[in-house]
């Protein structure tokens, strides 16, 4: 250890800290100070981001990634699923009961640990590495579906004949103002959010005064079955899954201790008041069975109530929806990719940060990169499915992490995380059996590059705990 510590040289800054003469991704950057530095869990010493979102900046990233295309959409197969509008309405509950759960528990980790990576961070820290690795895997993975799947949303209203081109144009576009700061994506997230919420009041304002509206459909339909409910909680909780763009954001919000929590619990409610109101005044105005055969529901719902002018405006809004949702998935996916990149679990070219922009720029190249191939060679339900199965057991590894806090780390009451893994898992395997079967797949070949990587650091005389930089 002596001669490493000797192989150093003071900061081009002249701060006291020391870095090694020829790292990479340090050695173009100026230090601003050691509270601009950290060290991942491979021991090494990295630039930490901007801190300058505040807690109405954290609010409206997650909602930009909560209140977007999901909402035009999801509301027909999750009312095929459950059969009936009861059943479509406690599905919803469920998955907000659920989300709730993952929103408790994730923000008192991301208080206690304010670093980018989520529920890669604070699995590695509570459970393990393995665990932190395979939640990071199944985040990236998922996400980078659902930033797929957003892409081609967008293509599908704004252009239907040239969706996937659109959609990788969007990819491109939305890419590139990420690449300049993530402040300037904020403020375009806040006008984004703001444009979709007007677009959905107008919607339920339109259904709920049209004339069509009776309040007997919302009950009506099949019997309640379990597993369908559960089917549809599964489909909705997509809709739902976009408050983790928060914790991932943990380096760059002004007192993390106080923000992200506040941030998820506002978003989440916003969202869950937001999508009840959709959900009763689409249901009450077509019905559990129209519902279920519609493709554009929300589109359906304001015809049927006498505005079809409203329906263009309708088109436009879930276009812009789309954006919104696929601005905050880039940001999030790559800030996640940052954190596994430091840690070597991806290559560790991708965890530079710009000089300039202060932004983990080859991550964000790499999976702009990565959604245009998905947008276009990808299907949009296939997307949507694996996503979901993905993002569950990310926020399963979550409420288990949460599980261990101690009174004293700001543990949440034991039911919150108890309810929270026990749902995440039951939704997750309740989705149906393509998405199940492809999203164990990957999950299983990522956790079995884990063990080759464990297995080659073996038979180099290297533990995989070996340097992680924790006592």
């Amino acid at each position: 250890m002596a001669g490493k510590a000797a192989r150093t040289r003071p900061c081009r800054s002249g701060c006291p800290t020391r870095v090694p003469p020829r790292s990479r991704h340090l050695a173009p950057l100026r230090c601003r100070g050691k509270d601009e530095r950290a060290w991942s869990g491979a021991g090494q010493l990295v630039e930490k981001l901007a801190r300058r979102l505040g807690v109405g900046d954290a609010v409206v990233i997650g909602l930009g990634s909560m209140i977007g295309a999901g909402v035009f959409g999801v509301f027909g197969p999750a009312a095929a699923a459950a059969d009936s509008g009861t059943g479509l309405l406690v599905g919803l509950a469920l998955a907000g009961v659920v989300a709730y759960a993952n929103a408790t528990s994730s923000a008192r980790l991301a208080a206690r640990y304010p670093q980018s990576g989520g529920t890669y961070v604070y699995g590695r820290e509570r459970l393990g590495e393995f665990w932190g690795y395979l939640a990071g895997w199944a985040f990236v993975v998922g996400k980078t579906a659902s930033c797929g799947a957003m892409a081609l949303t967008v293509g599908a209203y704004l252009w239907p004949a040239q969706a996937r081109a659109v959609g990788v144009a969007a990819v491109v576009a939305l890419t590139a103002v990420n690449y300049v700061g993530v402040q300037k994506a904020a403020w375009l997230t806040r006008a984004i959010v703001a444009v979709v919420l007007a677009v959905l009041a107008a919607v339920v304002v339109a259904c709920l005064t049209g004339g069509s509206v009776e309040a007997s459909r919302l009950g009506d339909g099949g019997y309640l079955a379990a597993g369908g409910v559960l089917t549809a909680a599964g489909l909705m909780f997509f809709a739902f899954a976009g408050y983790a763009r928060i914790a991932t954001l943990g380096e760059e919000v002004r007192d993390p201790a106080r923000t992200i929590p506040r941030a998820m619990l506002i978003a989440l409610g916003i969202t869950f008041v937001v999508y009840a109101a959709v959900a009763t005044a689409v249901l009450a105005t077509l019905g559990a069975g129209v519902l279920a055969h519609s493709s554009a529901p929300l589109a359906d719902a304001v015809r049927a109530a006498g505005a079809s002018w409203l329906v263009p405006v309708v088109r436009v809004g879930a276009a812009v929806g789309a954006l919104g949702s696929l601005l905050a998935l880039i940001l999030g996916v790559s800030r996640t990719t940052l954190a596994m990149a430091r840690d070597r679990h991806l290559p560790h070219a991708l965890s530079a940060v710009h000089p300039r922009f202060a932004v983990p720029h080859r991550a964000e190249l790499a999976v702009g990169a990565v959604v245009v191939v998905l947008a276009a060679t990808a299907d949009l339900q296939g997307a949507i499915g694996f996503s979901s199965f993905g993002v569950l057991l990310y926020y399963a590894v979550a409420n288990a992490s949460a599980w261990t806090l101690t009174r004293d780390e700001g543990r949440p009451p034991r039911g919150v995380p108890a309810v929270g893994l026990l749902g995440c898992l039951t939704l997750a395997f309740a989705l149906p059996l393509t998405s199940v079967a492809s999203g164990t797949a990957v999950i299983a070949a990522g956790a079995a590059a884990y063990g080759v990587r464990a297995r080659v650091l073996r038979r180099r005389g290297r533990g995989t705990g070996a340097g992680d930089g924790r006592s």
